[in-house]
């Protein structure tokens, strides 16, 4: 079921199923990380966990720096991806990572029994302030997207 949360004036899309959250690495996104991406990421990940317990009448099973620090790495490997083409211009280099893009554009985040990497974002969570402290800050400001 998607959902569209109107947050800081962005509208974000986010699908919901039983243990899985997806959200998407888009323009909206990006733009709503201009700022205080600490605190704004603490909304939408609060948006998000609600909205799935109203949905399907329990929490989701994933923690709020595990769901933050997912959303935010593949964020910023989308960012890297698009800043990587836009100055490499070797094709066969240029391939690899629109693949490897495709992949970063949807977040995936679930439950460790559908989720084989949640280990990882469990792990990564307890960086999240170093994370984003080296967050762009303003990710659209070459206009990748």
């Amino acid at each position: 079921m998607n959902k569209i949360f109107e947050l800081a004036g962005y509208e974000l899309s986010v699908d919901f199923e039983p243990q899985l959250v997806r959200v998407y690495s888009n323009l909206q996104l990006w733009k709503f990380l201009n700022g205080d991406v600490s605190s704004r990421m603490q909304l939408l990940a609060g948006k998000i966990k609600a909205e799935y317990a109203e949905l399907f009448g329990k929490r989701l099973n994933i923690s709020t720096e595990s769901l933050i620090i997912e959303i935010l790495v593949h964020v910023y490997c989308d960012y890297l991806g698009l800043l990587f083409n836009r100055f490499v211009k070797i094709k066969w280099m240029q391939r690899i990572v629109i693949r490897l893009l495709k992949r970063a554009e949807v977040v995936d985040c679930g439950e460790h029994e559908v989720d084989s990497n949640r280990w990882i974002w469990n792990l990564l969570s307890r960086f999240n302030k170093v994370f984003i402290y080296f967050m762009p800050g303003n990710l659209n400001y070459r206009k990748l997207k």
